[in-house]
């Protein structure tokens, strides 16, 4: 959509496939690798930032971006309270939480500033192309 080619090259895909990265890290070792729970919970929210950014994208409709930007949105959110979590429960270090925290906060605000553009703009999608 708009300056877009494809998902990949949306900053906020970018930062959210190295939060991933981070999160498959810190997840695998240690008392983290053994809380199945939290641990599968904060791996799928980190993907679902990453995959509903794609699938928006994807689909070609602006209106539909903006949905699953929203999705991706709240996996954020998730993601933030589920590293509060590990740091509550001694999983990771503090250091280890500030770093991922501000990249989460980061992805947020990208997201925000993108759902702001797509909401002001007469764009409709590259499914639409040929009608526009």
């Amino acid at each position: 959509m708009a300056t877009f080619k494809k998902f990949e090259d949306i900053t906020a895909w970018q930062k959210a496939r190295e939060l991933t990265r981070l999160v498959y890290e810190i997840t695998k070792n240690g008392n983290f690798s053994k809380d199945f729970g939290l641990r599968d919970q904060i791996r799928r929210a980190s993907v679902s930032i990453m995959s509903n950014i794609a699938e928006g994208f994807d689909r070609g409709g602006r209106k539909e971006f903006i949905q699953y930007l929203s999705i991706a949105k709240g996996s954020v959110g998730e993601v933030k309270s589920q590293l509060y979590t590990a740091l509550d429960q001694k999983y990771i270090a503090e250091n280890v939480f500030n770093e991922a925290y501000p990249l989460a906060e980061e992805i947020n605000r990208l997201i925000f500033s993108l759902i702001k553009y797509l909401g002001n703009t007469d764009i409709k999608g590259l499914k639409y192309k040929a009608i526009q």
